[in-house]
């Protein structure tokens, strides 16, 4: 997150706005966010940072204008990631695997059919269809970027079907030039439809060797800080399971020990933030389940067993209720 504000702050500094007078408003201590070491910018800061570049730019879409203007290099390592996968599925997979490097306040989904794939960004807490200042501009950075970056790396210009967001646009017209596609309100749904033909496109700058030393380091990053930047348990313990998820997803009981609880505490918890454990665990297989069919390298048996099925039928059960379609189905497509 603190290379996003680095980023915001950048361009605010291109719209003419005072870097130091920025910071000083949003309680920022700029000569420490310049360092690698720097501890993450808290959620009341990125509120203060976009409402004031807001205010001082006169823009009230300056962060509709800034998600038009992002590199890669804003999101990291995961932004590297992407640029070197070798088709838009396979970015938009590790995208999706991905997500919490970049921000704790959401998590991505991919659904595919025949005829198109859509990606769903879906909050991590808070009210989806009233969304706060920073939340809103947040998601609307990650689905813009989802668009033109994607569309940056391969030779044809992406246009989505549909782009749905849970509130009314201020400007539809600079909505519509931005995203490449008028937005439709939808209550409950942050989502972006794309026509099946783009999954299979190849990326300009794929490069195998260099992204799987990528996500080794991102995988020793995950092992080494599971929680440090993270506030709720939900989150955390998605990302546990997907940061461990070579020992297959653990039960309650092993979890909650991982987290110090009882396993009664760590349902109680989850409980007052809405989730029960189940469903994150079936977040997590699914999240999983789309990666590994279509990276291609496994039978559909060897998945199975791996997310803990101890019969493919379960599995495939499971997974025609969190796509529409059979595994085998999906993996031809």
């Amino acid at each position: 997150m603190n290379q996003i504000v680095l980023s915001i702050i950048a361009y605010a500094v291109q719209r003419d706005i005072d870097a130091a007078k920025l910071c000083q408003l949003a309680g920022i201590n700029l000569t420490a966010l310049k360092k690698n070491n720097a501890p993450p910018v808290t959620q009341q800061q990125l509120d203060a940072l976009w409402l004031h570049a807001t205010q001082l730019s006169g823009d009230p879409l300056f962060g509709l204008h800034f998600a038009a203007s992002v590199q890669p290099a804003a999101l990291g390592v995961v932004g590297q990631i992407i640029q070197t996968s070798a088709t838009v599925g396979e970015a938009l997979t590790h995208a999706a695997a991905l997500t919490h490097h970049v921000t704790d306040q959401c998590r991505l989904e991919i659904a595919r059919n025949s005829k198109n794939f859509t990606v769903r960004f879906i909050p991590a807490r808070g009210n989806v269809n009233e969304p706060t200042a920073s939340f809103r501009n947040l998601v609307e950075l990650l689905m813009v970027i989802t668009i033109h970056e994607v569309s940056g790396l391969m030779l044809e210009k992406i246009v989505p079907l549909t782009v749905r967001l849970p509130y009314h646009v201020r400007d539809m017209a600079a909505y519509e030039q931005i995203f490449r596609c008028r937005p439709t309100k939808r209550a409950g749904e942050y989502a972006l439809v794309f026509d099946a033909r783009y999954w299979d496109e190849p990326i300009l700058t794929a490069n195998y060797e260099l992204q799987n030393m990528l996500l080794k380091k991102v995988a020793a990053i995950t092992q080494q800080q599971p929680s440090k930047t993270v506030n709720n348990l939900q989150t955390r313990v998605y990302n546990y399971l997907v940061a461990n998820s070579y020992l297959g997803i653990i039960s309650l009981e092993e979890m909650a020990a991982n987290f110090n609880l009882s396993p009664r505490s760590l349902q109680r918890k989850l409980k007052d933030e809405g989730v029960k454990y189940q469903e994150i665990a079936d977040a997590v297989r699914k999240s999983l389940a789309l990666y590994y069919i279509s990276s291609g390298s496994y039978p559909l048996k060897d998945i199975s067993y791996m997310l803990g099925y101890n019969e493919l039928s379960a599995f495939t059960r499971a997974f025609r209720r969190w796509t529409g379609s059979s595994p085998l189905q999906y993996q031809s497509l």
